[in-house]
């Protein structure tokens, strides 16, 4: 087992390495606000830290208090998170926001933060550990893996990571500690080509000692992602293309789009498509046939054209909006 005493190590490489994130403060500094570590947080469930950065600081310097976030309309927040990804978290956003908001502050820990709206164990344990100080295991993907390596263990469940992890962390810093731990594992103790030769922990490392790193944890089988097919109807008339609102539940739920068909696993015959919109979900693949409609499909609104960066589209209409126009295009060339 892994003691405290490699957390010294591990500190002391965080204090000469640190990565400069707009969301951190430095080692030794007073802790960053909570409403920066939480936003932060949301923002980089599944998304990498070079795409949050710019979306970061766009958002905090629109509303750069919770307070300010909670009074935005939902439409604004949702704009906004365009292009992010996976608007649950949005959505959860918004309703976090609020709740803080009405009273008046953050939890100061792990199990009253848990409990407000899309804060799971992680975020919860994130934002206690870095806002607050408190003695809490954050397990990420990257600390998960770093502590596996450390402990020789191939198939690691979160009670024993989180048990291992609280085991090393100091009283005294335990944000810096969290923050060292995912610095290690985004930068250094990679899932692929780990660069142990460069790891302050090399010596202590199970993982290193047994000569395969990379075994460390055992990969997960990848289940088959299954394959759907749907319609976008691009309705235009005098430079102005109709929008609709989603659903507020449900995938993309509460964001602009284009009207569709349901989405399903077989293909639409006989469509004559401006061309067709390939996204990746969590869960499924889309094939996106866009068709031109005479008619607006469903309640909602027409967009300018020209304007049509301002409506808030997710990535999947982008494209859509994209193939329309190109269309377009060659047959007015």
């Amino acid at each position: 087992m892994v003691t405290a005493n490699v957390a010294a190590l591990l500190l002391q490489h965080y204090v000469d390495n640190f990565r400069r994130l707009p969301w951190r403060s430095a080692p030794g500094e007073t802790p960053p606000e909570p409403y920066r570590v939480w936003l932060s947080e949301v923002m980089l469930q599944q998304t990498t830290v070079a795409t949050v950065r710019p979306r970061f600081e766009r958002f905090v310097s629109r509303w750069p208090t919770i307070e300010a976030l909670a009074a935005a309309s939902n439409e604004e927040i949702l704009s906004e998170w365009a292009g992010l990804g996976y608007y649950a978290r949005a959505r959860n956003l918004i309703a976090c926001a609020r709740e803080v908001a009405r009273s008046g502050e953050f939890p100061r820990n792990s199990t009253e933060l848990r409990k407000l709206p899309g804060v799971g164990a992680y975020t919860a344990a994130a934002i206690a550990a870095i806002a607050f100080g408190e003695r809490a295991a954050a397990v990420d993907t990257n600390v998960q893996r770093v502590t596996a390596r450390l402990n020789g263990l191939r198939d690691p469940q979160r009670q024993d990571v989180e048990r291992l992890f609280l085991a090393m962390m100091p009283h005294d810093r335990p944000g810096d500690l969290v923050q060292a731990m995912m610095d290690l594992g985004a930068t250094i103790c990679r899932p692929k080509k780990p660069l142990c030769g460069t790891c302050p922990l090399q010596s202590t490392c199970g993982a290193f000692a047994s000569g395969t790193p990379e075994a460390f944890p055992s990969p997960k089988p990848r289940r088959e992602r299954p394959h759907r097919f749907g319609i976008a109807y691009w309705t235009e008339r005098n430079g102005h293309v109709w929008l609709v609102r989603r659903p507020s539940k449900g995938l993309l739920g509460g964001m602009a789009g284009l009207p569709v068909s349901e989405w399903t696993e077989a293909g639409p015959s006989r469509v004559n498509s401006l061309g067709v919109a390939r996204h990746v979900f969590t869960h499924f693949s889309l094939d996106l046939h866009v068709v031109c409609s005479s008619e607006p499909v469903s309640e909602g609104w027409w967009q300018a054209i020209e304007e049509l960066d301002r409506a808030g589209l997710p990535t999947l209409f982008k494209k859509a909006a994209y193939l329309a126009l190109s269309a377009q295009e060659r047959r007015a060339a």
